[in-house]
C-alpha cells in the first residue's frame, strides 16, 4: 500500500512500460486483424475453412514459443538482426503482436458471422464489393468490437514467457510488469510484487468496465 499511495518511481516506470508496449502491440494487431476477421467471415474464396481453423489454433499459440521464434528473428544471426531490436520494447511488441493478432481475428469473425445475416441481403442488392461490406460492418459494430481489443490487450498485459525471452527483463529497458513480478517473487521482494499486481488487475478491471460502459451507452443511444 505505501508503493501504491507514495508514488514510487521504479513502479510507475514499470507500469508506463507495460501499458505502452501492450497498447502498442493491441493497435498494429488491431489494424491486422479487424479486417482480416471480418474479410475472413464475409468473403468466400477456396481454403477459406481451413484458414479459420488454423486462426483458432492460433489463438492458443504457446507464448514462449513464439518468443523463441521472434527471438531468432531479431538476433544477429537472423533475417531481421541487423534492426537491432532485440531486447528492446519494439522486440516485446512485436512478440505481443503475434500472439494477439489470432485473437482479434477470430473474435472480430465472429462478431461479423453473427451481424451478417442482417447486413447480407442489402450490401448485395446494392453491389457492394466484399472490402467495402467488411469496412460497412466493422464500422457498425465499432462498439462491440471493444471487447475483441480488450481480449486482446489482456492477453498483452498477461504474457511473461515471450516477453521475457525477446525483451531480456532489462531493469529501466524492457522491464513490464509481468516480468517484474516474477523476478520480484523469485528474490522475496514481495511487497513490489503485490502492488503491481494489484495495477495489472486494477487495469485490466478497469479497461473492461469501460468497455461494457461505451457498449451499453451505444446500445442505448443507437439501438
Amino acid at each position: 500500500m505505501q508503493l501504491l499511495g507514495g508514488g514510487d518511481v521504479r513502479l510507475a516506470s514499470i507500469v508506463w512500460l507495460s501499458v505502452q508496449v501492450s497498447a502498442a502491440a493491441v493497435l498494429i494487431a488491431s489494424l491486422i486483424g479487424l479486417p482480416a476477421g471480418a474479410l475472413l467471415s464475409i468473403g468466400r474464396f477456396p481454403g477459406r475453412r481451413g484458414l479459420i481453423v488454423a486462426v483458432n489454433a492460433c489463438m492458443g499459440l504457446p507464448p514462449v514459443v513464439v518468443g523463441l521464434t521472434v527471438y531468432l528473428l531479431l538476433s544477429r544471426a537472423g533475417p531481421l538482426g541487423e534492426w537491432g531490436l532485440l531486447f528492446t520494447p519494439a522486440a516485446m511488441t512485436i512478440a505481443q503482436s503475434v500472439l494477439v493478432t489470432p485473437i482479434i481475428i477470430a473474435l472480430t469473425r465472429q462478431a461479423v458471422d453473427d451481424a451478417w445475416q442482417e447486413y447480407a441481403e442489402q450490401l448485395r442488392s446494392l453491389r457492394v464489393s466484399t472490402p467495402q461490406a467488411a469496412l460497412t460492418v466493422l464500422w457498425d459494430l465499432r462498439f462491440s468490437l471493444l471487447t475483441a481489443l480488450m481480449a486482446g490487450f489482456g492477453r498483452a498485459t498477461a504474457e511473461v514467457g515471450a516477453v521475457m525471452i525477446v525483451g531480456g527483463n532489462i531493469d529501466g529497458v524492457t522491464r513490464v510488469m509481468t516480468t517484474a513480478i516474477a523476478l520480484e517473487t523469485s528474490k522475496g521482494d514481495l511487497p513490489l510484487a503485490l502492488a503491481l499486481g494489484a495495477v495489472l488487475i486494477a487495469l485490466v478491471l478497469l479497461l473492461n468496465v469501460s468497455a461494457y460502459a461505451i457498449n451499453e451507452f451505444a446500445r442505448k443511444r443507437y439501438g
